[in-house]
């Protein structure tokens, strides 16, 4: 598989993140578009886990609904942004925590 196609195989599912991973143990040479990009939807996985934990605290919260269908959404375009980026072969992080996710997942390498 060539680095692109591993890079947008990365946003798909958390399986296809894990297939991306293996696959990018594999390859020789190392692919920064293959890290770049398992490290943003990394950071993805993990967001979507906090506001999964959010929404079962604050389920009964007057409000909540709204509040997490705003998350959820926000979520969908920083996947749909960073897709799009790996689509094009780009090394683009995503808007507001692309950056920090670069540096907080430096152990993906």
């Amino acid at each position: 598989m060539d680095p692109k196609t591993t890079a947008w195989l990365a946003y798909l599912t958390p399986v296809g993140w894990i297939i991306a991973l293996l696959q990018h143990g594999n390859m020789q040479p190392k692919s920064s578009l293959v890290v770049f990009h398992l490290r943003q939807m990394f950071g993805l996985l993990v967001a979507f886990a906090c506001v999964q934990i959010v929404s079962y605290v604050t389920a009964f919260l007057p409000g909540s609904f709204a509040l997490l269908w705003v998350l959820y959404v926000f979520l969908f375009v920083l996947w749909l942004s960073g897709i799009l980026s790996a689509i094009n072969g780009e090394e683009k992080p995503l808007p507001f925590f692309g950056v920090l996710f670069q540096e907080w997942f430096a152990f993906i390498k």
